[in-house]
């Protein structure tokens, strides 16, 4: 069996080091000193297709292999690590929103996600259950054409910074059953941020709690059907690893 990286994935591996070494590494100190994120220098990463790797081209997205996205996190990584991670999750919500959302969020979604005129944070861990999906307790309970939202999330990287929030809610007791994905805007009302974590490194990233008190979230926001939450929680995390 032949392990050679082809042409295309040499390509993809030259222009992302190529990246790292003129627009992450040389910024990449006084970044974490000054807790910046570079949200200019993502979207610059988003115009070469870099925030939509495996999305397809329907919304902007590259439509590459996994890879292809290990061959480019890698390069990015040594240019700046906790940059490259954040893009690597803003990439894992762009995917599961091309694989799984509704055509109509979908649509309005997936484009500004590719080109990084909205920025994502995924949502699963909570201070109780950790990342376990079957475990976590945030409630979405279902009221007309919205679900109210009720709980917090721990350690999500770009909140607070982040325009918006895939969160794997509750929304019935069936265990692992009773999981499911919403898309939550940042400016919807309930929604809030706790203060930034004190990290060892990694400081160019924002992290924080995110707090959901009776946050109005429509159905047409649901990210597959109810109940479908742990799957795709499941997809996301072994695409990302």
């Amino acid at each position: 069996m032949n392990f050679a990286l082809s042409e295309e994935h040499l390509q993809i591996q030259d222009l992302a080091a190529t990246f790292a070494r003129e627009q992450l590494a040389p910024f990449a100190d006084s970044w974490d000193e000054q807790a910046y994120f570079p949200v200019d220098t993502l979207r610059e990463a988003a115009a070469l297709g870099m925030a939509g790797i495996v999305a397809r081209e329907d919304i902007g997205g590259s439509q590459l292999s996994r890879l292809h996205a290990a061959i480019l996190f890698e390069q990015l990584a040594t240019g700046c690590i906790s940059t490259s991670a954040y893009l690597s999750i803003h990439n894992m919500v762009t995917s599961l929103i091309d694989q799984y959302a509704s055509e109509p969020l979908r649509a309005h979604w997936g484009p500004k996600l590719t080109a990084m005129d909205v920025i994502a944070s995924y949502c699963l861990t909570e201070p109780e259950a950790g990342s376990d999906a079957a475990s976590l307790k945030t409630r979405a309970t279902k009221e007309g054409d919205y679900y109210l939202v009720n709980g917090a999330k721990a350690f999500i990287s770009g909140a607070s910074v982040s325009d918006v929030y895939l969160c794997m809610v509750r929304t019935s007791d069936e265990g692992h059953r009773g999981i499911t994905a919403l898309l939550i805007e940042k400016n919807t009302p309930g929604l809030s941020f706790g203060k930034l974590e004190e990290k060892m490194g990694w400081r160019n990233q924002p992290t924080c709690m995110v707090y959901f008190e009776n946050c109005k979230v429509p159905l047409a926001n649901r990210v597959g059907d109810e109940g479908m939450g742990f799957k795709i929680a499941l997809n996301a995390l072994n695409g990302g690893r």
